[in-house]
């Protein structure tokens, strides 16, 4: 029979594992996080191509982290996309939820995309990431909803134009967040919150001008894909 003292020796084993290993766990999740937020910057300035040793470096962890979490450069951008869509949902809801002007709540969205590099990432990282693939599909579909739920909600108060539609912003964040041709991004970040701002102004009710054209739906964005 085991002793009351072995007994307790190995409760405390066991205690002592417990709390180990979710501390294992949160630092695996923290530099994950910090791996992708290195990648996501990389990938802005050098392109998909960006150097995982670079990466890993500027995550402040080692190549065999960035490996573990991350198996080959397809997969780090699909990590990256995959965080990037999750956080720009979690802005949009937030903006809902926590802002009683729904023009401010769609203003505090819209800059918080900008702050996710969207424009730039989705242009250079295109070429390795499948649009199609359930997960990203999902996450689309879940950024679109909020963003047509941002904008019904200030049309509805009266706060933003009527002649717009959710695929009208999607451009727009789209056009304004990319690098010109020969501009560094870097360089055109400088620019880039005052023209959002400008157009951000535009959309605002009563209008000011008759726009040309009628308002991009989604469905619209999509056959032109």
């Amino acid at each position: 029979m085991r002793s009351a003292t072995a007994a307790k020796r190995v409760a405390g084993k066991g205690v002592a594992a417990e709390c180990v290993a979710p501390k294992g766990r949160a630092d695996a999740a923290r530099n994950r996080e910090r791996i992708l937020n290195a990648a996501r910057e990389a990938f802005v300035v050098h392109g998909a191509d960006a150097s995982l040793d670079e990466i890993a470096r500027a995550a402040g962890v080692g190549n065999a982290t960035l490996y573990r979490h991350f198996p080959d450069r397809d997969s780090l951008v699909h990590g990256v996309m995959h965080a990037v869509t999750e956080r720009i949902a979690e802005r949009a809801e937030q903006a809902l939820a926590e802002e009683e002007n729904s023009f401010e709540a769609l203003r505090r969205f819209v800059f918080g995309a900008v702050e996710e590099r969207i424009g730039a990432l989705c242009p250079m990282l295109s070429g390795r990431f499948d649009p199609m693939e359930p997960r990203c599909l999902a996450a689309r579909a879940r950024v679109e909803w909020l963003t047509q739920e941002l904008i019904r909600r200030a049309q509805q108060a009266g706060e933003v134009r009527t002649d717009i539609d959710v695929g009208d912003v999607m451009v727009a964040l789209s056009q304004l967040t990319r690098p010109l041709p020969g501009v560094g991004c870097q360089r055109i970040e400088r620019f880039v919150e005052r023209h959002v701002q400008l157009f951000l102004d535009g959309l605002r009710a009563p209008a000011k001008s008759e726009l040309p054209g009628h308002a991009v739906t989604l469905e619209e964005l999509r056959q032109d894909n």
